[in-house]
């Protein structure tokens, strides 16, 4: 029950931190954190088993496994599975809880209990996606976690909070909707031809469905990943919700729940459908390719800091799309990383943006400059993040970047050379952010008294450097853990090295 207990953990906390607010504001915030430290009390088994075992994929690609039955009429349980591609986003999701708790720490001051209950709710939704084997289960967390962070966007957020959580639902239920349609189908039609009903991942991997239908199934759940990952023309809810949304809810939203699109995609779109995913590749690297150039064009024309980095996300979110139809191991590895250091520096980064607005109630380009001579500390971790935004050598965006760019110019040469012109175009809109921001004229108040970072924000940021350098100076040991979840995606050729 490893895997059940971490998914308790956050739920139980979630509901114990909104009852804790009738006895202090302050309770809340210190279950959740107490929860979040819990949180990796599961995965001591795997890690050490990582850690001490290089053989520990040897056997099996899942770390963890645990079948139980749940509604037996219809074949549905409660599967949940680890192996080394899911917990890695695991990780990244417990350790951007702790830099979203961080933010929410002295930002949110009402309703806390109820707030907490949303964030540790939304991460449980995000685990449980990473955890879920069977489909059926995998949809109802898909679920669990859009709801939580609804509440997030819609009660906490700022000026347009409304219409930017409601803009966010319509689309992520829109999505959803045309996921389980598309779940069905795939079971419905599973059943025809082998005469077995389940929803179970394994075992649908061992008969792939063939057909006309098949390509229209395939189409539904690529769709439905693609509004969540976001890509193009999918994209709209993103700037809107991250602009309005909480420096914690941007923080989440960024670093984990982005992700679940592009793990949609490696898990169950490319093994479950190979014939569909080769019909569909041409067409989503091209979009994908689009992503990369449009996201990071609106990033430069953009004056609000947060919608800034929002179209940052939907351009680099554009190299994941690349890498994962690129059939080839070295562009899969790098969009695994991409999404893994993407989440590091954005979360980062909207951290910074909470930051500024605190302390100077704007995110306007136009009426901030100068910073670096007011708070040198938080200028100098902007600078640092800003440079990782635009993929810097020696930093784990660079590596994600690179890779994608190796695999994909194999099989696509033309389209590559297209989506390496969205570095240049990063490097402008990153340039373009460090200068308005932290250097240039110096605007805004001359308040001596408005402080620069304190212990817990140095902390917060200095260890998200840390762990962007460490996966730009030694990857290896992240492609190492996933190597084996993607070579057994079934056109993936086996004997190519990591």
């Amino acid at each position: 029950m490893t895997l059940f207990i971490l998914l308790f953990i956050p739920l139980i906390g979630g509901m114990l931190a909104w009852y804790s607010e009738k006895f202090n504001a302050n309770l809340p915030k210190k279950i959740a954190l107490v929860s979040l430290l819990c949180c990796w009390l599961p995965l001591f088994s795997p890690l050490n088993n990582i850690i001490f075992n290089d053989n520990s994929f040897a056997l099996s690609q899942w770390l963890l496994n645990e079948p139980h039955s749940w509604i037996p009429i219809f074949n549905i349980g409660a599967h949940l599975a680890m192996d080394g591609l899911s917990l890695l986003l695991i990780v990244l999701t417990l350790l951007m809880g702790l830099v979203a708790l961080s933010s929410a720490w002295h930002e949110i001051t009402k309703r806390t209990g109820f707030f907490y209950l949303n964030l540790l709710w939304t991460l449980a939704g995000v685990i449980g996606v990473f955890l879920a084997i069977d489909l059926f289960l995998f949809f109802v967390f898909w679920e669990v976690m859009l709801v939580p962070m609804y509440f997030l966007i819609s009660i906490w957020g700022y000026e347009n909070r409304h219409y930017a959580a409601i803009k966010f639902f319509i689309f992520t239920q829109a999505g959803g909707l045309l996921m389980l349609l598309s779940l069905c189908a795939l079971v419905g039609v599973h059943f025809q031809q082998t005469g077995l009903l389940t929803f179970d991942y394994i075992i649908l991997l061992q008969n792939p469905i063939s057909g006309d239908l098949a390509f229209w199934i395939a189409l539904g759940f690529t769709i439905a990943f693609l509004v969540k990952l976001p890509a193009l023309p999918f994209h709209s809810w993103l700037p809107d919700a991250h602009t309005q949304a909480p420096t914690a809810a941007s923080v989440i939203l960024a670093a984990v729940l982005l992700k679940t699109g592009g793990y949609g995609i490696i898990r169950f779109v490319l093994p479950l459908f190979p014939d569909a995913s080769l019909i569909l590749a041409p067409s989503m690297m091209l979009i994908g390719v689009i992503g990369i150039i449009y996201g990071a064009m609106m990033a430069f024309v953009q004056t609000d800091l947060k919608r800034l980095v929002a179209y940052s996300s939907v351009s680099h979110m554009g190299f994941v799309l690349l890498g994962c139809f690129a059939f080839n191991i070295y562009a899969l590895q790098g969009a695994v990383m991409q999404m893994l250091a993407h989440g590091i520096s954005t979360s980062a980064l909207f951290v910074l943006v909470g930051m500024i607005q605190h302390r100077y109630h704007t995110r306007d380009l136009n009426k901030l400059g100068g910073l670096w001579s007011k708070l040198p500390k938080l200028s100098a971790f902007g600078l640092f993040f800003g440079i990782a935004s635009l993929g810097m050598p020696g930093l784990g965006n660079f590596v994600a970047e690179f890779l994608i760019l190796l695999g994909s110019f194999e099989q696509y040469p033309k389209l590559t050379i297209f989506a390496a012109s969205g570095l240049i175009l990063a490097a402008i809109y990153s340039l373009l952010l460090i200068y308005k921001t932290f250097f240039g004229q110096i605007k805004g108040p001359h308040d001596s008294k408005i402080s620069d970072t304190n212990t817990k924000e140095w902390v917060t940021l200095l260890s998200m450097c840390f762990i962007l350098i460490y996966l730009g100076l030694h990857p290896q040991p992240f492609f190492d853990l996933t190597y084996t979840s993607l070579t057994n995606l079934t056109f993936i050729p086996s004997n190519i090295g990591s």
